[in-house]
């Protein structure tokens, strides 16, 4: 079969459509730069805008405003009957060392004496009187906000349980019975340490989860000072920031108690 004859290549018609090209690459990049640059200057404006919003809880209105948001939705899916998954024992850790406030080298636990306030009246309690309480036993995983996560065996008494032997819980002073009375709680519990240092806030229905323990216990034996001795909270529905260690003072109270990590900017409710 005979070859088809090339046609010559016409030298002007390749400058012209090279010429093309090239203009529109310019043009292309030139679009890309405005719409780049158009992106910056709206979240540069925007940053600038949230920036100078009025102060709420430590951050700026629209973004406490969000979180507002978020605590209502969690909130509205919270069940008091849905527990989180436990596991073998066997599998059970350590969890990390990851927080001091409140824990000050000169705290002697020789001395630790637990203040409840509540209902108009203060209590002191010892460790001892809460170990009378039913000792309830949980491997669950330990959730941090930062990200990490380690399953540990608890061990202690429900808040629940305390606050229906103490009789602090209620607005009446009767005994806290959440499922049959729910509207004579008080709505909030507050937590500090010892020196204050450091302090968390809990709605009640949280508070009175089930998975929600007055831990002096973690795997079998003794907590250490490091993890919270005598006795730190644990709940499984809130992020490891509001289990606190080295309890020193409950309080029931229907104003929303102050929280440590709220006031840097996280979510006060901070639930799973």
């Amino acid at each position: 079969m005979r070859n088809k004859r090339q046609e010559p290549v016409d030298e002007h018609d390749l400058n012209v459509e090279r010429l093309n090209v090239e203009r529109m690459m310019r043009s292309k990049s030139r679009r890309s730069f405005l719409v780049m640059g158009g992106s910056a200057a709206a979240g540069i404006a925007g940053w600038q805008w949230l920036t100078t919003r009025p102060q709420a809880g430590g951050l700026s209105y629209p973004l406490r405003r969000t979180l507002e948001f978020n605590e209502v939705l969690a909130e509205s899916y919270f069940k008091e009957a849905r527990l989180t998954p436990t596991f073998p024992r066997e599998m059970a850790g350590e969890p990390r060392l990851d927080g001091d406030e409140g824990l000050s080298a000169e705290f002697d636990p020789s001395t630790w004496r637990l203040q409840v306030m509540g209902a108009g009246e203060a209590r002191t309690v010892t460790l001892e009187d809460i170990k009378r309480l039913r000792r309830i036993e949980m491997t669950t995983e330990h959730k941090c906000i930062e990200g990490w996560s380690t399953i540990v065996t608890w061990a202690g008494a429900r808040l629940s349980d305390f606050a229906a032997v103490y009789n602090l819980a209620t607005r009446s002073g009767t005994p806290a019975d959440f499922r049959n009375r729910p509207r004579d709680l008080v709505r909030y519990v507050g937590l500090e340490t010892p020196d204050g240092g450091y302090y968390v806030g809990l709605d009640m229905p949280s508070a009175m989860h089930p998975q929600t323990l007055l831990c002096y216990e973690m795997g079998g034996r003794p907590l250490t000072l490091e993890h919270g001795a005598p006795l730190r909270l644990v709940t499984t529905v809130k992020y490891g920031i509001k289990s606190i260690k080295r309890i020193g003072r409950i309080t029931f109270t229907d104003e929303r108690p102050r929280d440590f990590w709220s006031e840097q900017g996280y979510d006060w409710y901070a639930g799973l």
